[in-house]
């Protein structure tokens, strides 16, 4: 391994794109610390610190974070991330299966994904405007009723601050935008996925030094939050099993053979092999748990304002109070409800993204077929069928990733902060970006005759492959 990571540094292309990326991330890093004028940064430290995670406020708060690779509990010109490029892609990626002018760029090539690029980011500055505008409005009233802006800037100068803020974060947002697509095209890996994945991988240190703060080594805990020696070997073989089990899902493909018609010219006889269509298990990725965890910030708040503001009083009011509770975090039924959505969203994003029918299409037009199926619509039926039936078992994994925090936090007292790493949405992007990026560095070792991660010696050494059911 160690010998592998020192072949990075001796491919001078290679090492230039490792460095370029990192510097990059720096440079993120180092602007997430830039302060939005006119916030008070003591008020918004105090608001972080009490932050509690099991609310509808502090879940949407951290789902951004993580989603984000901002922070809403953090007044930076980074605050909202690269979030509003990503909604913005993930528009249009989903207007391409609606609208037949997109769908038919889609199908251009990469003509028509640069042009569906360019309108993305041209709809993402009015979304930053938009999102910014909610930003500042929170903070000039503040949790409790207490501003988070500073005195001056709540009443003096209050357009000032407005306009400072606005153009601030929009400016913030689109450089974020534009340093990944500088990774995209001069550095190593997908941009915009590294930089959520430095969001996330940042927050580590502080769940580790929580850790340290609320570990007791007496066996006995002493507190609420107290976490035993067995607590932190439970956690750190949780965390195991999980990656391990990210990696396995991530990586699953379920492989259909496909055989290549036999063509005579002359007296020779081409085509005839036999490939492999890959179709991922997982093929959704991390849409579905974003869709659905987004989803079920909604319930308990529009619970509480009905009861709060409708049914004041009565049994339809104790009926909305106790289903409230019952959608507070780590309650039946808010498990069950975003398990349920977790599935529903795995086949709706299989049901846009993958399209039998072309794909079909695809195959008979090149020459090749699935045996014992004719080519066309009993092909397609097929492989629709055979989708169906993983997406089943990648949601399943999805519903056991998006549940682990949960019953962690609930069931042994840990923080949320803590048992965030043990799964989720966040542990899911670091597997995927992760196993992306370790990818694209082994063929580029390869393609020089240098030996992998996984071992081996010159071109022939292993590389990372989907594991086949």
């Amino acid at each position: 391994m160690i010998k592998s990571f020192l072949n990075i540094f001796r491919v001078p292309e290679l090492r230039n794109k490792v460095l370029f990326t990192f510097f990059m991330l720096l440079i993120y890093r180092i602007g997430f610390w830039v302060p939005l004028p006119g916030v008070d940064q003591a008020r918004m430290q105090e608001i972080e610190k009490n932050q509690d995670d099991t609310s509808a406020a502090g879940r949407m708060a951290s789902y951004v974070s993580i989603f984000s690779g901002g922070s809403l509990t953090q007044s930076s010109i980074f605050s909202l991330g690269i979030m509003p490029y990503i909604s913005s892609s993930i528009i249009f990626q989903l207007l391409g299966t609606v609208v037949p002018a997109l769908e038919k760029l889609q199908k251009e090539g990469e003509t028509g994904r640069k042009k569906i690029q360019e309108w993305s980011r041209y709809a993402t500055v009015p979304l930053c405007m938009i999102q910014a505008v909610m930003l500042l409005a929170y903070m000039q009233q503040g949790p409790s009723g207490r501003p988070i802006v500073m005195p001056l800037f709540q009443r003096t100068y209050a357009g000032v601050f407005w306009f400072m803020g606005l153009l601030s974060l929009t400016a913030g947002s689109i450089f974020l935008m534009w340093l990944g697509e500088q990774i995209d095209e001069y550095g190593l890996g997908n941009g915009v996925s590294l930089v959520i994945l430095a969001g996330i991988v940042a927050r580590m240190p502080g769940a580790i030094a929580e850790l340290a703060r609320q570990t007791t080594l007496t066996g006995q805990a002493s507190g609420v939050r107290q976490i035993t020696p067995g607590k932190i070997i439970f956690l750190v073989m949780c965390f195991v099993f999980v990656v391990a089990g990210s990696i396995l899902i991530t990586q699953a493909q379920r492989r259909i053979t496909i055989q290549q018609a036999k063509q005579t010219r002359g007296r020779r006889i081409y085509g005839g092999q036999r490939q492999y269509l890959p179709l991922r298990v997982n093929h959704g990725g991390v849409m579905p748990i974003i869709f659905a965890q987004s989803l079920m910030l909604f319930p308990g708040m529009i619970l509480a304002w009905i009861a709060q503001h409708m049914f004041q009083t009565g049994g339809f009011h104790n009926f909305l109070t106790w289903l409230n509770n019952e959608f507070t975090r780590g309650r039946f039924i808010y498990l069950v409800t975003e398990a349920a959505m977790i599935y529903f969203f795995a086949y709706f994003w299989t049901t846009v993204q993958f399209q039998p029918k072309e794909m079909a299409t695809q195959l008979r037009d090149y020459g090749s077929f699935i045996p014992g199926l004719r080519p066309g619509k009993r092909t397609a039926d097929y492989l629709e069928k055979v989708m169906m039936r993983i997406t089943y078992v990648g949601a399943a994994f999805l519903c056991i990733i998006a549940v682990v925090p949960v019953m962690v936090t609930t069931s042994m007292g840990i923080d949320a902060r803590i048992s965030a790493f043990l799964g989720g949405t966040g542990l899911l992007i670091v597997v995927s970006v992760a196993l992306d990026m370790i990818q694209r560095i082994e063929a580029n070792l390869l393609m020089r005759n240098y030996s992998g991660f996984l071992g081996g010696t010159g071109s022939k050494g292993k590389r990372i492959k989907g594991r086949q059911y």
